[in-house]
Parts: C-alpha cells; sequence; structure tokens
C-alpha cells in the first residue's frame, strides 16, 4: 500500500521525456521502484496466458470488429465512446494481474500500477512501455489527451495531470476497454 501511495500520478511528459534532472534526483527511489514496475510486468501474467506480446498494427473492418467485440466494447474502442462511471467490476479488481486490450490482447497495465481515484473509471499512475499512442481531444471544448491502443488503435481513456505522485498521471481507462488476467490465469 505504501508503494502504490508514494508512486501514484506520472505525467505523460513524465513517460515521454523522463522527469527534469532536478525531480529525478529528488525522487531515485519513486522512479527506480517504476521503471521496475515497467520493466518486470510479465512476472504478472499467469502461465500460458493468452495475450499478444508483439505489436504489429492489426486492421480489421468494422463488420468484424463488430462481432468480435460486445456492443460496449465496440462503442468504447471502436467509436470512442465512454462507458457509465462506476459500471465496470474492474473497479474493484484487486488481484495480482495483468490489463489488457479487450480488442487484440496486449498488456497495458497490471494490477501493481493501478490506484483508486474514485472517478468510477479503473485508473493507473502508469502504463507498460509502448502500450499507446496519443493525441488531441478537443470533443468537450478544452484539449485532453486521448490514448489508443498501439495494436489495434482501440480508444481507451484520456490521461489527466491530477493522479498520484511521483508520475501526477491518472490513466482514466473504460473498463469495457480492459481484459483482467489474474496471475492464477482466471480472467
Amino acid at each position: 500500500m505504501e508503494r502504490r501511495s508514494f508512486l501514484k500520478g506520472l505525467s505523460l511528459t513524465t513517460l515521454v521525456f523522463g522527469l527534469p534532472a532536478r525531480a529525478r534526483a529528488a525522487q531515485p527511489a519513486a522512479m527506480k521502484e517504476i521503471e521496475e514496475l515497467q520493466k518486470n510486468w510479465k512476472a504478472l501474467l499467469a502461465d500460458k496466458a493468452d495475450v499478444a506480446t508483439a505489436t504489429p498494427p492489426l486492421k480489421r473492418p468494422n463488420a468484424e470488429w463488430r462481432k468480435l467485440l460486445t456492443p460496449a466494447a465496440y462503442d468504447v474502442l471502436r467509436e470512442e465512446g465512454t462507458e457509465r462511471p462506476g459500471s465496470s467490476p474492474l473497479n474493484a479488481e484487486k488481484r495480482p494481474g495483468v490489463f489488457a486490450c479487450a480488442g487484440c490482447n496486449l498488456p497495458l497495465f497490471t494490477s501493481a500500477m493501478k490506484y483508486e481515484s474514485g472517478t468510477g473509471w479503473p485508473s493507473f499512475f502508469t502504463t507498460i512501455p509502448g502500450a499507446f499512442g496519443t493525441s488531441k481531444d478537443f470533443k468537450l471544448l478544452l484539449p485532453r489527451t486521448e490514448y489508443h491502443c498501439i495494436k489495434c488503435g482501440g480508444h481507451h481513456g484520456h490521461v489527466f495531470d491530477d493522479g498520484p505522485p511521483p508520475t501526477r498521471q491518472r490513466w482514466c481507462n473504460n473498463g469495457v476497454a480492459l481484459r483482467f488476467i489474474a496471475k492464477t490465469g482466471k480472467a
């Protein structure tokens, strides 16, 4: 629990460019811990877990996506919709494991990266490196940073700079866009 409170909230700039030198010097233990979480995520995968480990782009026609995804997952992943806050059972998920993309099974987050943000959506303070691409979203007039799965292009949510230290990031994810794979192998 102490680790989660200490690691809450990396910013997008921090993930892309790293912390400024002064901040790195002030938080070496926290940054080392985050680097270890990002590097050792595979330790939380169950034996023979059904996940994608390579990231070549996955292209499918919309008709195929509609057959593969639930209507709610299709709305979020392919139409950039948003699920109702508090509606995902993954909000309460606390077991060790990996959160993968519901569209292509690419690992995105680990349970050690998750924290309770109080927003009603699963939230994470960092990601597995290379899992997402980002773009600006102006749908609510003010710019937001939205993120998409790097493999299938599925929309997952938005990243905000109001998360816990030292990252200060909140990767606010739609639960229907995720699939949880418990360390025990039960999804």
